[in-house]
């Protein structure tokens, strides 16, 4: 079992910078693949990227591919989610996610954060 808590989240104006932070408690993260979704106003939780257990593949949404890059430091059971030049349609809640593959459906999940809110200004 495993404890996720997100942090980093705020507001920011289009076309700037974020960096969310995950951090694990409880079993060592090192054995989940690691994912983020996110959730805006009246729509679906959705893919936006995630990343194996050895850190040596990751997968992104089309919609944040270029801009976003999530990365983990197992040492620290902490992956990570660098956000730039973000777009007002970035607005959603953000949320961590442990697993078994690092795929893009939610079932593939076992374990989640609360979530960070972001917001994205024009």
């Amino acid at each position: 079992q495993v404890q996720l808590v997100e942090s980093g989240g705020g507001l920011v104006q289009a076309g700037g910078s974020l960096r969310l932070s995950c951090a694990a408690s409880g079993r060592t993260m090192r054995t989940y693949a690691m994912g983020w979704f996110r959730q805006a106003v009246g729509k679906e939780r959705v893919f936006v990227a995630a990343i194996t257990q050895t850190s040596g593949s990751t997968n992104y949404a089309d919609s944040v591919k270029g801009r976003f890059t999530i990365s983990r430091d197992n040492a620290k059971n902490t992956v990570y989610l660098q956000m730039n030049s973000l777009k007002p349609e970035d607005t959603a809640v953000y949320y961590c996610a442990a697993g078994s593959v690092a795929g893009t459906e939610r079932v593939l999940y076992a374990y989640w954060g609360q979530g960070t809110q972001v917001t994205v200004s024009s």
